[in-house]
């Protein structure tokens, strides 16, 4: 592949971001069926409510005085949407200007998608994007969830999924066909009390930026798998920083690489995905990018997603 030709159409990372404002944020049911992240509350839901808030605008903050463009939607009070927070699992925006809906495994997650939040976007950045609307499938039972099941390399094409009951082999590669990614698909599996069960998004054991990726490569049992994941992540000449299943379960997989006004590059990850990170990593890490450390640690407890989660590029 022909990454030099590549570069010149398409971006690795952006220096615009959508990020969706909480109302009602709380543990969600619904999603707590895969979802081996999230932890029962133990405190009441309007505390939890208040403070997961004060963390998102903590978050914007730092994002804004990196110099990063973002675009905040607030959430509605009704229908009430718990996960609301983590817009990209339902909406990816896409160069030059395509915009793709995903379908939803909970039932109410599904009333978070918002033609207002695409307007509001193309009031935003002056664009007016295309459609590809995949939620229907939702009426099969079929899902894909953003770029939560799928983690994107948009310079070198390539998109990476594991395949579990959210992300649907068939419809990833339907995805793939269409907006023009090669796919690469595995099996990712946490310890789940006594067995290993599916890990519920890719985007919380691996990140791929422009010149590195961030992967827990032991969570893939099949060894043909795994080895065909680092082949293709060498063969694109990234600079691979393996993590430890310990440290995935403190969302180190779960970063964003991205850019400010200027095209100085940043890493955005969690205050519990920072603290995890050995010196070694860390290193790894600063040295192509500045870094941007929130503290989200009950929007992570309470709703099994981090910062990756919490944002949707813009294209």
């Amino acid at each position: 592949m022909n990454n030099k030709s590549a570069i010149k159409t398409f971006e690795g990372c952006t220096d615009t971001i959508l990020m969706i404002e909480p109302v009602a944020f709380g543990y969600n049911k619904e999603t707590a069926v895969n979802n081996y992240f999230q932890q029962k509350e133990n405190h009441q839901s309007e505390d939890i409510a208040r403070i997961a808030h004060a963390q998102f605008s903590g978050m914007v903050k730092l994002l804004q005085n990196s110099g990063i463009n973002v675009i905040v939607v607030k959430d509605t009070e009704y229908p009430p949407t718990p996960d609301s927070i983590f817009p990209n699992n339902w909406i990816s925006f896409h160069k030059p200007s395509k915009v793709v809906l995903y379908p939803m495994f909970a039932p109410n997650r599904r009333q978070e998608r918002r033609m207002d939040v695409i307007l509001t976007v193309e009031n935003e950045t002056g664009k007016t994007y295309d459609l590809l609307d995949y939620s229907d499938y939702e009426l099969r039972n079929i899902f894909l969830e953003g770029t939560g099941s799928i983690v994107l390399d948009r310079i070198n094409r390539i998109a990476y999924a594991s395949l579990s009951q959210r992300t649907d082999k068939e419809l990833f590669e339907k995805f793939c066909k269409e907006m023009l990614f090669q796919p690469v698909s595995f099996h990712a599996t946490q310890q789940v009390g006594q067995v290993r069960l599916p890990i519920y998004h890719t985007n919380v054991m691996m990140c791929v930026g422009e010149e590195l990726a961030v992967v827990c490569s032991d969570t893939i049992q099949d060894e043909n798998e795994r080895h065909r994941l680092i082949k293709m992540l060498n063969e694109t000449e990234k600079k691979i920083i393996e993590i430890t299943e310990e440290q995935m379960h403190c969302f180190t997989g779960n970063m964003l690489q991205l850019k400010n006004k200027n095209g100085e590059k940043f890493m955005l990850m969690s205050l519990s995905a920072f603290n995890s990170l050995n010196n070694f990593q860390l290193e790894a890490l600063k040295a192509e990018n500045e870094l941007i450390v929130p503290d989200i640690s009950i929007i992570e407890k309470y709703g099994g997603g981090s910062v990756r989660c919490m944002v949707a590029e813009v294209f």
